[in-house]
């Protein structure tokens, strides 16, 4: 780790004005700390914003939630308005780390953690998300965790949120305050393909600021769910998962989102999956057509490639459970 300029803010108005190029703002910690001590964030400084005071959940005047920055992930997955209305956030957020880890990181710390791509995460090997232009390692190494939507040939890192997956689902909306003023950017957009710049994740510019998120307010009667596929039971990364939000009427569906994750370089909307479910009966063969379009587009690699297959089957049954019980 190289050494670093350490400094706590007062408010967000100052976090933004020390704020420069080679910045990183510091919450939680649980990804950038990891980073830093392997060589791969090298910050010249450090901003604490801790104390800052974005850190409440409030229901919205339109029925919608607004979930500050720094609300931790404990904090959000067991707030009464997000499992009551917002299930498929607070079962992803529970599928997600440790409860010690989930103590400390934040919303939009969660919305900004990096890949797990071993060979990012090794300063040994060449990654052109870490080191612009040097290559791929991952495309021609072991690929079994990478992504099978959205990749190029300089990127196929997957992004490993899985509050995020939910909140694609849920058409969130990202707040930032930065040196131009205040912005509201759409879940969707706020994240970028790899392409030929892996190395840009995401719209933010340097010293902007997530302020908090909205979520907007659900169809009455909507049912959500998200379901994890992994090694292991705990603590792991998804290899397929998907979030789900159905309202169905009279057996038919009239609302429908579909996020997944664990497949693509971003949290992975697939509208594909939505329109072939969109105002036709609940039923295992729409569930499977749905996961078939959602599919469509993947390009598996040799390690790979069992993520096809099993990313539709997590599709099937999220949305099995989730219309069982509407």
């Amino acid at each position: 780790m190289q050494s670093f300029e350490y400094r706590q803010a007062r408010s967000p108005e100052g976090a933004i004005a020390n704020a420069g190029e080679k910045t990183r703002f510091i919450a939680g910690g649980t990804t950038l700390v990891d980073l830093m001590k392997l060589d791969v964030e090298r910050p010249a400084s450090v901003i604490d914003i801790n104390g800052l005071p974005l850190d409440r959940i409030e229901v919205s005047p339109d029925g919608g939630l607004k979930i500050g920055a720094m609300v931790r992930n404990s904090d959000l997955a067991w707030n009464a308005n997000v499992r009551q209305r917002y299930a498929v956030l607070s079962e992803a957020l529970l599928s997600g780390a440790s409860p010690q880890l989930r103590n400390m990181a934040t919303t939009g710390g969660n919305l900004l953690q990096r890949t797990r791509c071993y060979y990012f995460r090794d300063t040994n090997y060449k990654c052109n998300k870490r080191e612009p232009g040097s290559g791929c390692s991952a495309i021609d190494g072991f690929h079994r965790i990478h992504a099978v939507l959205g990749g190029s040939e300089h990127c196929i890192a997957t992004h490993p949120s899985d509050m995020a997956v939910a909140m694609m689902a849920l058409e969130a909306t990202v707040h930032t305050r930065g040196a131009k003023g205040e912005r509201s950017i759409p879940l969707n957009d706020f994240y970028l393909l790899p392409g030929s710049t892996p190395d840009s994740e995401n719209v933010l510019e340097p010293g902007e600021l997530i302020t908090h998120v909205t979520l907007p307010p659900l169809p009455q009667s909507t049912r959500s769910h998200y379901l994890k596929l992994r090694d292991r039971a705990s603590y792991e990364f998804a290899l397929a998962s998907a979030a789900v939000v159905i309202r169905t009427s009279g057996g038919r569906i009239e609302f429908a989102r579909v996020a997944l994750g664990g497949v693509g370089t971003k949290p992975w909307r697939s509208r594909e999956a939505e329109q072939e479910l969109h105002g036709h009966e609940a039923n295992e063969r729409i569930f499977r057509a749905a996961a078939e379009a959602a599919l469509k587009p993947a390009k598996p690699l040799r390690d790979n490639a069992f993520k096809v297959e099993l990313a539709k089957r997590v599709i099937v049954r999220a949305l099995e459970n989730t219309t069982q019980t509407a």
